[in-house]
């Protein structure tokens, strides 16, 4: 913003309006809400007057690599048309290091960026360490890509009002007591780069909302109160139930996968058989 009115004074005052670049770098963990900003800065940008229509176009590898050389290049300028204008969101762009085919998506790629680089905006996004490598190893990325914002992982307290407000936006009721089984799920997570974050709250509310309705599967008419109320139960992972007892020479029941187990039976004497 600050920089859109000073270019705009500039020029009043009759002086260069150089162009500013405005790619920018998101790293952090699955689930921090990458995808999310990218959209906002889309719509931000296109009220600031910086691009023309404001759109999101959300890509990964497979939508800018073709099967063979040649096509990739037509296949990445297709996608970057398709978001002129607004910002192109490349999500693990790592992951087109270390083939030709990669390599000429990355190249029609900057070509793209200074051909268009008044009306598009593009945004690549991953795991801090290997986008670093990434961008130091690709000198055309590294000219273009000057900002770089990092997401931290949530906190606990971050986690909790992710989870409590899904389940608000959906007219789920969550008391004190489902917090705290909630708290307990998440305090069994490990909290490396594969954890999700925000996605892990929203997984485990998808989780519970299914308990929930299994729960009232046998109620023809619940009340609304039973409608919108989650319990403690429904986060936590049913206990398995014990194997049944089966007396010698019966069948015993299919197991989990749908297979009947073995049964030993009791040897015949031979002169019986």
């Amino acid at each position: 913003s600050a920089i859109l009115r000073v270019q705009g004074l500039r020029q009043k005052a009759g002086l260069t309006d150089p162009t500013i670049t405005r790619h920018l770098i998101f790293v952090g963990n699955p689930g921090t809400g990458k995808t999310t900003v990218a959209r906002l800065v889309s719509g931000i940008y296109k009220a600031l007057g910086l691009l023309s229509k404001g759109q999101l176009v959300e890509v990964d590898r497979s939508e800018l690599v073709a099967g063979y050389l040649g096509q990739t290049a037509i296949k990445t300028s297709e996608m970057c048309a398709k978001a002129k204008g607004g910002v192109l969101f490349i999500d693990e762009a790592y992951s087109l290091s270390g083939d030709q085919y990669g390599e000429e998506a990355i190249n029609t790629l900057v070509k793209e960026m200074e051909d268009n680089r008044q009306d598009l905006v593009v945004i690549v996004a991953g795991y801090p360490k290997p986008m670093a490598k990434f961008i130091d190893e690709n000198p055309g990325l590294n000219s273009r890509f000057r900002t770089t914002i990092e997401f931290d992982d949530n906190t606990d307290d971050e986690l909790i009002g992710i989870f409590s407000g899904m389940a608000a936006k959906a007219d789920y009721d969550v008391s004190d007591d489902v917090v705290t089984a909630f708290k307990v799920q998440l305090s069994r997570q490990v909290r490396d780069e594969t954890f999700g974050n925000g996605r892990f709250a929203r997984n485990l509310l998808e989780a519970a909302i299914g308990r929930h309705a299994w729960r009232l599967r046998d109620v023809t008419e619940p009340t609304l109160e039973q409608l919108r109320t989650l319990v403690p139960e429904d986060l936590m992972e049913p206990a398995t139930p014990p194997a049944p007892v089966v007396a010698e020479g019966q069948l015993q029941p299919p197991d989990a996968a749908g297979s009947i187990a073995p049964v030993e039976f009791p040897a015949v004497p031979q002169d019986q058989a």
